[in-house]
């Protein structure tokens, strides 16, 4: 039987980074994940995810944020990875719009650099968008996207460098706690122990913990990628990552960094989804009718037939705020699952929380938000 430190259990965004920081602090760590890191089928898949300072969800998310710039940034520097890309975001919409007033407040208050822009302000700037001119307009010179399957990549490989292990398309039936930590069953039969585990499996945690099932709404969501109408108008250097909130939508979107076209998608919660595995690369042009006609409202220079869909799953709590937390019986397991569509930007932070909370069962980081006995 092999026996661990720590067990590292899903190794996507949150797992591939907990692997890195436990190999990093000297720990005998095994990283396990049913499938291959950043595969299709999950949440952690889709060329860009945007990073963000001021954050329209909640201010108290920004000393993480911080952090997590430093955390990638130092990522980048230790393994010559290029991550992160910064072209500025654009928040916008209709007056009293959730997306504006909430950006703008976080900004204000951790006085975060940042510029309010009337609609033809932002015309005059980024030609490629058209928004209404009553509309509010944010924009944040530090926002930009990260590279997702490539930072999962890039986790792993300097875990490994480290010392870690890693189990891939590798079933975990069973987490059972024990006197002196914790015993992993697998798909196989095989048994690992170790004295903890962080839990990050994404959109299947639900199903290794039951009792989080209940609280955990899983949604299909569409990925697409357009053809630009005037290419010279949605590079990085002339098109900012942008979130847009329209009276009936919350779209967002990235310029085209890689020839693949402008990557657009609803912020808004898709078809519900009973269990993870129901997920399916099922996207077709049907489902990026809906993006495209708000695209061409709003950044009619993107807005040019869909060349690729695809779809990814989040993973909702209530309050779309992230569950990070041990245990309330069993302190030794560490449940993470910091997803709501909004969390791939804080892996390189949460990665750090993760393995603080497997070693030493706590954390510098205010995490108070995201406790467990709020939902359960």
């Amino acid at each position: 039987m092999a026996v661990y430190d720590v067990a590292v259990v899903g190794l996507g965004a949150m797992g591939s980074a907990a692997l890195y920081h436990l190999a990093a602090a000297g720990q005998r760590v095994v990283g396990i994940e049913r499938a291959t890191p950043g595969h299709s089928g999950g949440s952690s898949h889709g060329e860009s995810r945007i990073i963000r300072m001021a954050y329209f969800e909640h201010p108290s998310y920004v000393p993480l944020l911080r952090r997590a710039y430093e955390n990638w940034r130092a990522l980048e520097l230790a393994t010559g990875a290029e991550l992160m890309t910064i072209t500025g975001i654009l928040e916008a919409g209709f007056p009293g719009s959730t997306v504006f007033e909430g950006s703008l407040k976080a900004a204000r208050l951790h006085e975060l650099p940042h510029e309010i822009l009337s609609s033809r302000q932002v015309a005059e700037r980024f030609p490629a968008f058209n928004l209404p001119s009553s509309w509010d307009s944010v924009f944040q010179p530090d926002g930009g996207y990260l590279r997702p399957e490539q930072a999962i990549a890039t986790y792993m490989e300097a875990a490994t460098a480290l010392g870690a292990e890693t189990r891939l398309n590798c079933l975990v039936k069973s987490i059972e706690p024990t006197a002196v930590g914790v015993r992993l069953v697998l798909g196989d039969g095989t048994l690992v122990e170790a004295g903890s585990v962080v839990v990050s499996a994404g959109a299947w945690i639900g199903e290794l913990f039951p009792e989080l099932a209940a609280h955990l709404q899983l949604t299909r969501q569409v990925l697409g990628w357009f053809a630009p109408v005037d290419p010279a108008l949605v590079t990085p250097k002339r098109l900012p990552v942008f979130l847009l909130e329209s009276d009936d939508d919350i779209i967002y979107g990235f310029p085209d960094f890689a020839g693949t076209g402008v990557k657009a998608a609803s912020h808004q919660p898709g078809r519900r989804l009973n269990r993870a595995d129901d997920a399916r690369q099922d996207g077709g042009a049907k489902d990026a009718e809906r993006i495209g006609r708000t695209l061409a409202r709003y950044v009619p220079a993107a807005a040019g037939p869909a060349r690729e869909v695809k779809t990814c799953i989040y993973t909702n709590t209530p309050d779309q705020d992230f569950i990070i937390d041990r245990h309330a019986l069993y302190p030794q397991i560490v449940l993470a699952s910091p997803c709501s569509g909004h969390g791939f930007k804080f892996a390189s932070v949460i990665g750090e929380i993760l393995a603080d909370l497997a070693t030493t069962g706590t954390t510098a980081h205010d995490i108070s938000r995201f406790r467990l006995d709020r939902l359960l």
